[in-house]
């Protein structure tokens, strides 16, 4: 017989699988009728491969928690609150990227769900990272600011630099002077913070079912990540953390 923590979570499961089915057929959409689709919460639209694995384990969950309740377990339910309250309490950090709830009842007119792909989208249909963020407006892109005519007003004046670099014996700056030697923290690479961003992304990466050949584009394309070459080397540097991190070591 099903406890009340049985009840609550078989009811909370078809929420969240009415919700990736919703999702499912969302991922045709571009993404102006998506951000209107819904009355979302600020978040990274989900990819594709992302709301089927979403599927696909809350399915797995509904059917373990079913097959506990045949076999008269009374605990499994409550440990699976107990810790969806604890992940959330304790151990949760504040991201972006997840899975929004959706309703159907929600869903606004304007934007019906079945509006055709346009063209060369559904290439790009299953890439990790969306192609904005929904709730933040795009700045503009940067054209004779008021900020680029202070630059140019405080900008010093060439007989002054030329003055100051005679008096020093210092040749002016020409073609053949040779290029500045980079500096520490580009000749070291990546900060550590960074490392550490592109292991916790590899890490979750992995868990969700990636290659490790498909992980450097990945991460590189994410927002705020080092270039691509670095981030290969991050990976290469830290797989057996990765591994470790990500259960498979």
């Amino acid at each position: 017989m099903a406890t009340p923590a049985d009840q609550r979570l078989l009811e909370l499961l078809e929420k969240w699988l009415t919700s990736l089915e919703l999702h499912a057929k969302y991922s045709s959409l571009d993404d102006d009728s998506y951000s209107k689709i819904q009355p979302w919460p600020e978040h990274q639209r989900p990819s594709r491969w992302i709301i089927d694995l979403a599927k696909q384990k809350a399915l797995a969950l509904q059917n373990q928690v079913k097959e506990r309740i045949k076999m008269g377990d009374a605990k499994f339910s409550d440990s699976l609150e107990l810790m969806t309250f604890l992940a959330n309490l304790v151990g949760s950090e504040h991201i972006e990227r997840f899975i929004p709830l959706a309703a159907a009842e929600n869903e606004q007119p304007h934007a019906p769900p079945d509006v055709a792909v346009p063209p060369g989208t559904a290439a790009t249909a299953t890439r990790e990272m969306p192609k904005f963020v929904v709730g933040k407006p795009r700045a503009p892109a940067p054209s004779g600011t008021a900020q680029v005519a202070r630059t140019e007003r405080n900008a010093p004046d060439a007989k002054a630099v030329a003055k100051a670099a005679a008096k020093t014996k210092a040749p002016p700056a020409g073609p053949n002077k040779p290029a500045p030697a980079a500096k520490p923290s580009e000749r070291n690479g990546p900060s550590e913070a960074a490392r550490e961003q592109v292991i916790a992304d590899a890490t979750r990466l992995v868990q969700w079912g990636r290659k490790w050949y498909e992980l450097a584009e990945l991460i590189a394309s994410m927002a705020d990540r080092p270039h691509l070459t670095d981030v290969r080397r991050i990976l290469k540097d830290n797989k057996a953390v990765i591994d470790k991190k990500a259960g498979r070591g």
